[in-house]
């Protein structure tokens, strides 16, 4: 029990080492889609991170979070579940330029095609077997793939699309770096067929070169306004 225990915690040390060599060289970089600035501060919502604490307030807990080591529920309909670790669970985070994420899968459960758009992505198994990927940008579209067991770290560049398969009958377990307080991420599927509000059926027809019937049923599955 003690040996897994401190294997758990140097897993996540070094996701953190690894991951603070990765974000020194992007978070200045924006950490949302945009930030419309205003001189009205009760009009403020963020900044660029978030509003600061008085140092002469803060607690070591500020810097504390548990329960990581809890598994978390994997019964949707994809079989996985991502617990990020952000400046919203650690407040201590805020401005570091680093967040984790621990991936849980049932068997044969898969993480979706997605994108993180504000960063590179230290991906590490602690359990079970994992087919992972990544596609490379236009005009090539080329997919780095590998199967992964446990111990094995893959990198995942920052704004391509990849993606996260249990290839075995057993639950699998991964921990992610990345490299900024808020990495962004934006699903495929959900993203393209479940924009709210919805993309005209005839443009996704054209781009997908899909019957218009077939749009309308991918739709249906991950739009709400149509559930």
């Amino acid at each position: 029990m003690m040996k897994g225990v401190t294997n758990f915690l140097v897993t996540v040390a070094l996701l953190y080492l690894g991951c603070s060599l990765i974000a020194s060289a992007y978070d200045p970089a924006p950490l949302q889609d945009f930030c419309v600035a205003t001189e009205n501060s009760p009009s403020a919502v963020f900044t660029n991170g978030k509003f600061c604490k008085d140092p002469k307030l803060v607690t070591a807990n500020d810097f504390f979070l548990s329960g990581l080591n809890i598994p978390r529920n994997t019964s949707d309909a994809l079989g996985s579940n991502v617990t990020l670790v952000n400046a919203d669970k650690i407040p201590g985070l805020n401005t570091l330029g680093v967040s984790l994420a621990r991936i849980d899968f049932a068997p044969y459960g898969l993480n979706p095609p997605h994108i993180h758009p504000h960063a590179t992505e230290l991906f590490v198994v602690l359990k079970g077997t994992l087919y992972v990927g990544f596609v490379t940008s236009n005009p090539d579209n080329r997919l780095f793939t590998k199967v992964l067991n446990a111990g094995d770290v893959f990198v995942f560049p920052i704004g391509l699309i990849h993606f996260q398969f249990n290839a075995g009958s057993t639950n699998a377990l991964a921990f992610s770096s990345l490299g900024s307080q808020n990495p962004g991420r934006i699903t495929i599927a959900n993203t393209i067929f479940g924009s709210n509000p919805l993309i005209n059926p005839d443009v996704l027809a054209k781009a997908f070169q899909l019957d218009k019937n077939v749009v309308n049923y991918l739709q249906k599955q991950f739009s709400s306004e149509n559930i």
